[in-house]
C-alpha cells in the first residue's frame, strides 16, 4: 500500500506573538486555498480542513474551502480532517462530499470525528448527553448513503428516510470514508468492527501513545471477519518542515505556543507550553513531526513501523505562522521528505525484515 503524505488546517486566526498583528478571516480563507495549491503542486498526496465553529477558526465549513480547493488543484485528495458528523446531517454531508468529488473528478473523502470541541452541539441543537449516541447513529447512516440509493432508514435523531434520492452520487464507485480517532479503546473497537479505515490524532505525548489503540483496532477487525492489513492507518500530527532541526524548531515554537494558548482550549483555559517541553516533544520519541527533512523522514518511518501507517497527515503552520514560512515548509515536506519515505516504505514492504 503506497504511503500517502499530506498537509491540514483549521484556518485559526491567532494573534502573531511579534507583531501582534491578527490575520482577517478573508485573508486566511486565501491562504488555505493557496496552501492547497502548493500542496498539490510538490506532490503532496492529501490536503485536510478541519471543522471548528468559533470567531478564532474560518473553517466552519470545511466543504466549501474544499470546493474552491478542488478548482486549484488537479492532484491532490481533498478531506475534511475532520467533519465533526455528531451535530452535521449525514445527508448534507453526503450531498456536499459528492459535489467535491464531481468537482474534483473523484478526489474527495470524509474524516468523521466526534468532535474534540463540542460548540457545535448547542450550536445545532444536540445534547451532549447523547455524543456517542449521535456520532454511532449518524455514522450508520452516512455509511448507508454512500452504499444505497434510494435509501429507507430509520433512527432516533433525525426524521426517517422512506425511498430517499440522495444526489448527487460519487463521481467513481464511492467516497472513502475514514473515522478519527484520538485514543479511545471504544472508538478504536467500533472502527475495526465496522471495518473503516482509522485516522489516529497525536496531538502531543509520546510517539508509542496510541500502540494499544492500535492493537485493539486491528483485533476487532479481524474478529468482525475483516482483513487488519488491509485497513488503511493514518497518523494526523502537528509538525514542520524546517532547513535544519533548529531552523525548524525556532519558526515553529513562537507560533505553535501561541495557537496552544489562545486557540487550543475549552472552557477559555489554554495549554502553556515552554519551550523544554516542545523541544522535548519534538524529539525522537515524542510524536511532533518538527525537524530537518531527514528528522521529519526518521520519524514518519518510525511511525510506519510502529502502527503500519500508511499515510500522515501534518498540521503545519498551527498558531498563526506566516504564509510565506508556511508554504516553505509544505514544499519542502512535498520535495524532499515525501519522496524519501514513499521510497523507503516501498523498499521495506518489498524486503521485509
Amino acid at each position: 500500500m503506497p504511503f500517502e503524505i499530506g498537509i491540514m488546517t483549521f484556518g485559526e486566526l491567532t494573534e502573531d506573538p511579534s507583531t501582534g498583528a491578527l490575520p482577517s478571516p478573508r485573508q486566511r480563507v486565501r491562504e488555505t486555498i493557496e496552501q492547497a495549491q502548493v500542496a498539490d503542486q510538490v506532490g503532496l498526496d492529501v490536503f485536510g480542513v478541519g471543522e471548528h465553529h468559533r470567531t478564532d477558526f474560518v473553517g466552519s465549513a470545511p466543504a466549501v474551502l474544499l470546493a474552491a480547493a478542488a478548482e486549484k488543484t488537479e492532484h491532490i485528495r481533498l478531506t475534511s480532517s475532520v467533519t465533526v458528523l455528531s451535530s452535521e446531517d449525514p445527508v448534507r454531508v453526503w450531498e456536499q462530499f459528492a459535489t467535491i468529488d464531481l468537482l474534483s473528478a473523484g478526489r474527495a473523502e470524509i474524516i468523521a470525528g466526534r468532535g474534540s470541541y463540542t460548540e457545535s452541539f448547542p450550536l445545532f441543537g444536540y445534547d451532549l448527553k447523547d455524543y456517542a449516541d449521535l456520532f454511532r447513529e449518524k455514522l450508520d447512516l452516512l455509511l448507508k448513503i454512500r452504499d444505497s440509493n434510494p435509501l429507507t432508514w430509520h433512527g432516533r435523531f433525525r426524521a426517517p428516510l422512506v425511498d430517499a434520492d440522495i444526489a448527487p452520487r460519487a463521481d467513481g464507485a464511492t467516497i472513502p470514508i475514514w473515522v478519527g480517532v484520538g485514543g479511545s479503546p471504544a472508538s478504536a473497537v467500533s472502527t475495526g468492527r465496522l471495518g473503516l479505515p482509522m485516522a489516529l490524532a497525536l496531538l502531543l505525548g509520546p510517539i508509542t501513545s496510541h500502540q494499544q489503540t492500535v492493537e485493539l483496532y486491528r483485533g476487532s477487525a479481524a474478529q468482525a471477519g475483516h482483513d487488519p492489513d488491509a485497513l488503511p492507518i493514518s497518523i494526523n500530527a502537528h509538525g514542520f518542515a524546517g532547513r535544519t532541526s533548529r531552523h525548524a524548531r525556532d519558526t515553529m515554537y513562537p507560533y505553535f505556543a501561541r495557537g496552544m494558548m489562545d486557540n487550543n482550549h475549552q472552557r477559555g483555559v489554554g495549554l502553556r507550553l515552554p519551550r523544554a517541553a516542545f523541544d522535548a516533544q519534538a524529539s525522537p520519541a515524542a510524536g511532533l513531526l518538527a525537524g530537518s527533512p531527514q528528522e521529519l523522514v526518521d520519524k514518519l518511518l518510525t511511525y510506519h513501523e510502529l502502527y503500519g501507517v500508511t499515510r500522515a497527515i501534518i498540521q503545519m503552520g498551527f498558531g498563526g505562522m506566516p504564509q510565506k514560512e508556511h508554504l516553505e515548509a509544505i514544499e519542502r515536506l512535498g520535495t524532499e521528505v515525501a519522496p524519501v519515505v514513499r521510497r523507503e516504505v516501498a523498499l521495506r514492504e518489498k524486503s521485509p525484515a
